[in-house]
């Protein structure tokens, strides 16, 4: 496992883009939760967001594609809206030690 970052720099709700060994990852915290996903729509594989960090939509209640703005929920990654209902995005595994958060 490899330290990623503190989970202090993150606010709640909040997100945080991420590139580990060459592959760009999203930390979303929500209710004192961490949820890692990696940074890619499955519509059509392009990243979320629109700005630096900017994953979440504007209420902080889902995570939203910039691009064709689909919905997905922060704590499955599911799509509830837009052009790939029935995906989700690809969930990472993580670790969370004394305030650093951990990927493989």
């Amino acid at each position: 496992m490899s330290p990623i970052c503190s989970i202090n720099d993150i606010t709640d709700p909040g997100a945080k883009g991420i590139l580990h060994n060459g592959v760009a990852f999203m930390v979303i915290k929500k209710n004192d939760q961490f949820y890692v996903y990696e940074n890619s729509c499955p519509h059509q594989r392009i990243a979320l967001e629109w700005q630096p960090d900017q994953f979440l939509d504007i209420d902080k209640q889902f995570i939203q594609c910039a691009m064709h703005g689909a919905l997905f929920t922060i704590e499955t990654g599911q799509c509830i809206a837009g052009p790939c209902p029935g995906k989700s995005l690809t969930q990472v595994p993580h670790q969370i030690i004394d305030n650093t958060l951990y990927l493989p």
